[in-house]
């Protein structure tokens, strides 16, 4: 079995530009909810220039806002823990201050899920439809949370935008047809750049990516490690649900553990159909059972550049799974 979190948070900033005027329409705005956004051949510009103008900051932010969990040895959640049962390192040194430490089970939810349907995973197709419909219905709570559907082969097809109905939701999940091949790391790319990097907040929210694939690529314009930034950037978890049933361990299983880990997210290997429900309820319970730490970095300069988060537990025999880093803002 393979496995493997927290999201980082700007707090007290006012976001501005994504990628040009904020008038600009995103491929999923300019489009229908049935409409594909791809396309993506001819789009990828250079990749410096892309993510160097991901956002612009208006002010100097140096609060960071880390989400994550706390696991026994026996992979139960650890609810009652304080600040003192950490050591918390921001790019290799020890925050200025910790601002606030608190165990977050109600914080808003902002969810995509991505559902491949391709060619490659027809035969647990509808049972994994019927397994997300009821991870939607009992996660997304009406004027709170919401959730966007999004099935993806060679292109991405957005069959429900963001909304916290969850009849419309489960309709869109209705209206995915599988066949064609994958592209993994445009539809994750897409997804966080286009739905989740624009949706920011003054407080924490848990931002995370359902993704059911089997996690082999062969159509993608952007790479894995382009698709892993913009998630770190967007501030997202990917919980990757393998729909390999195999009971082999693929080239596609250890791409989506990588996509998990480098996120804070985790990676689920479900052999039977039934396990794919189980999955679902451990993602809901995990989203509900996390901490949030506030701190000022140490050295901290708005100069664009990736910065390590390094979350370990001062007690014996507890993990703690919390995302690698993040990239700060430019000044």
């Amino acid at each position: 079995m393979k496995y493997t979190k927290p999201i980082f948070c700007l707090a007290s900033l006012i976001l501005a530009v994504l990628l040009g005027s904020a008038q600009a329409q995103s491929p999923f705005e300019a489009a229908s909810s049935n409409s594909v956004y791809a396309d993506l051949a001819g789009r990828s510009s250079a990749p410096a220039d892309d993510q160097n103008s991901v956002l612009t900051i208006k002010k100097r932010v140096d609060e960071v806002n880390v989400l994550f969990i706390a696991m026994d040895k026996h992979g139960k959640f650890v609810r009652n823990l304080n600040e003192r049962d950490f050591n918390i390192l921001d790019d290799h040194k020890p925050p200025q201050s910790i601002i606030a430490f608190r165990g977050q089970t109600d914080l808003p939810l902002e969810l995509g899920l991505l559902v491949d349907v391709s060619g490659s995973v027809h035969s647990r197709f509808d049972f994994e439809q019927e397994a997300a419909t009821g991870f939607l219905q009992h996660v997304i709570r009406r004027g709170y949370d919401k959730a966007f559907v999004l099935g993806f082969n060679a292109h991405g097809q957005m069959t429900q935008d963001f909304t916290d109905e969850v009849s419309l939701l489960s309709a869109g999940v209705r209206r995915l047809h599988d066949g064609g091949g994958t592209a993994l790391y445009d539809a994750i790319y897409r997804a966080c750049k286009d739905k989740l990097l624009k949706e920011n907040s003054e407080r924490p929210i848990r931002k995370a990516l359902i993704v059911l694939s089997d996690g082999e690529d062969n159509q993608s314009e952007m790479t894995k490690a382009q698709a892993i930034e913009m998630a770190q950037r967007a501030q997202v978890l990917i919980y990757a649900i393998s729909t390999d049933d195999s009971g082999l361990i693929l080239r596609g299983d250890k791409i989506l553990e990588q996509l998990a880990d480098a996120t804070g997210g985790r990676a689920f290997f479900p052999y039977k159909m039934k396990d794919i429900t189980h999955s679902f309820s451990a993602i809901e319970d995990e989203l509900r059972s996390q901490y949030v730490v506030s701190y000022k970095p140490s050295d901290f300069d708005a100069d664009g550049r990736y910065r390590s988060i390094e979350i370990t537990s001062l007690k014996k025999d507890l993990q703690v799974r919390a995302r690698k880093g993040y990239y700060a803002p430019r000044q």
